[in-house]
């Protein structure tokens, strides 16, 4: 079956400027057979006139997590609840819409939204008391939690904080409500994973792919896979005949126990899925360690304190790391660092360093995720080792930047999120959204690469505009490089011959109107693999082009 998309504006995200637009194109059954002008089509079984329309490859989102983002759509949202008083206002309308209800579950708080930015139990025993409530923050490295959640977990003033995490405490010690870092973990979401049914991950895992395919999205990166989600994935794919409707690669999460010979032994579980047979529609690549923390929560490991004098160490010392990204790397595991302050890039890149001295000369693609801070000569470092910058436009959203610049208060703040330093350095730079911590929209996460513009409240003015990226670096930067992030570079993630039949069509041309336009932009379809996947009502023609 072969269909000719016609007098359209293909955007291809080739590398070379001369070939980075088209108008047409031919889809053989699952891959693209021709790019060109209509008037060179090959005959074909069908014709889809585009009338005008934009169409972009598909966008893989390089960073994410699926269940989360799936549970986390059916959540209380607090991201832009900016006061206490409205965070207490939409708990309480939650509870009041749901009197059965045995726990309450919200997500995407924001720490310069709670008076002082220290959230306490009391806080939300004000308006719910009598069952658990379970708040992740908007950065999913912290749980804020009432008095009941703290009894349902068995948290007291005896309870020892977790390796690499922190119960908050009060000057008497008793627990005040916050868990940070692997203490949110190992307490909250680890009792999360066994009272949530399989039920409840199947229907996580269908709204997340739902959700991402309405916004162009055709493959993505799981930042944090493990046992549940590998076998909501697998369900999923069964229910399908063997495929599911978006590409899935994944990260298998390696947690730091003390113990060398332990954290090992994770690495081998995350081998024996990555050489077991596979499928371009689910696989396990590499693994995922978390190095430190969040800037916000003054958690990121810094080579220089935090605005208040404080500082946070790293997740994974140096000295354990080394035999586990060794390992990882001798198995021919993708190894994904989470690295947010510049002590731990540090870390990250001494750990990859030390594992080329010892396992040799491959070829290998290693990635740092975040970055949000970094050392000046970080990027260059990258390149020259052949690391992948895996960083997210939405986290730099000006309307959630004035908490992370307060934390750092000094010139550390004018290099935040620094994009250009990486092109122009060499390295690889995918774009991504980290999910839930983030919105998952990929044409929100375009506008704010684009303009340094924020998409959740458009009245801020932009942070640090001098990092704005020309929307087809962006683009090419979410859809070409994300691909080849994961080793998928020669056959997917551009609109190109031989490539994968993975695109979307916009009812808009952001490119023609303005960087402006991503913000009311839609997808009018999704194809995957050369079957729509995704189809919106079409706006009128006219319309279309602005």
């Amino acid at each position: 079956m072969s269909t000719n998309y016609v007098n359209g504006r293909v955007f291809t995200a080739d590398p070379d400027p001369e070939n980075a637009w088209a108008e047409a194109f031919t889809v053989r059954d699952d891959v693209i057979a021709f790019v060109g002008d209509s008037a060179q089509a090959p005959e074909a079984d069908d014709t889809v006139d585009l009338q005008g329309r934009l169409v972009l490859p598909g966008v893989t989102d390089a960073h994410t997590h699926l269940l989360m983002m799936g549970a986390a759509l059916g959540q209380v949202h607090l991201t832009d609840a900016r006061s206490l008083d409205e965070i207490q206002s939409r708990l309480r309308e939650a509870r009041d819409r749901d009197p059965d209800a045995v726990v309450l579950r919200g997500r995407g708080w924001l720490f310069d939204s709670v008076p002082g930015g220290a959230p306490t139990a009391a806080m939300i025993d004000a308006v719910v008391s009598d069952i658990p409530v379970y708040l992740d923050a908007n950065d999913y490295h912290s749980c804020w939690v009432n008095r009941a959640a703290l009894a349902e977990l068995g948290i007291t003033r005896d309870t020892p904080d977790p390796l690499g995490g922190e119960i908050a405490r009060d000057a008497d010690g008793e627990p005040t409500g916050m868990l940070y870092e692997t203490a949110a973990v190992r307490l909250a979401w680890a009792h999360r994973d066994v009272s949530t049914t399989d039920a409840d991950r199947d229907e996580a895992a269908e709204r997340a792919i739902d959700a991402y395919l309405a916004t162009g999205v055709t493959g993505v990166v799981d930042m944090a896979f493990d046992e549940f989600g590998l076998a909501a994935f697998e369900r999923a794919r069964a229910r399908r005949g063997g495929e599911l409707p978006i590409r899935v690669a994944a990260h298998w999460l390696i947690e730091n126990t003390g113990d060398d010979a332990a954290n090992v032994a994770q690495v081998a579980r995350a081998a024996e899925l990555a050489t077991s047979p596979s499928s371009p529609w689910l696989r396990v690549v590499g693994i995922k360690l978390i190095l430190d923390g969040v800037i916000d929560a003054c958690t990121a490991a810094m080579r220089h304190p935090y605005a208040d004098g404080t500082n946070a160490g790293p997740i994974w010392p140096l000295e354990q790391l080394k035999p586990v990204v060794a390992a990882a790397d001798a198995a021919g595991l993708q190894i994904a660092q989470h690295a947010i302050g510049d002590l731990a890039s540090d870390i990250a890149l001494d750990a990859i360093e030390h594992a080329i001295a010892v396992n040799g000369p491959r070829d290998r693609r290693h990635r740092i995720e975040h970055l949000e801070y970094a050392a000046p000569e970080t990027a260059a470092r990258l390149a020259s080792l052949g690391v992948t910058a895996s960083m997210q436009p939405v986290h730099s959203d000006p309307a959630i930047f004035a908490n992370w610049a307060e934390m750092l208060g000094d010139e550390r703040v004018e290099r935040a999120f620094a994009w250009p330093e990486y092109e122009d350095a060499g390295a690889l730079l995918a774009f991504s959204t980290d999910a839930p911590t983030a919105p998952h929209s990929s044409l929100a996460n375009m506008y704010i690469a684009a303009t340094r513009a924020s998409a959740l409240d458009p009245a801020v003015p932009a942070t640090h505009p001098q990092y704005a990226l020309p929307l087809e670096r962006a683009v090419g930067h979410a859809t070409r490089d994300a691909a080849a992030s994961v080793g998928d570079g020669e056959w997917r993630g551009r609109i190109a011959s031989g490539f994968a039949a993975d695109f979307a069509v916009l009812d808009t041309d952001p490119f023609a109107v303005g960087a402006q336009a991503l913000l009311d932009t839609q997808v009018v379809e999704t194809i995957v693999a050369g079957r729509s996947r995704f189809a919106a009502s079409v706006r009128p023609v006219d319309a279309r082009r602005g």
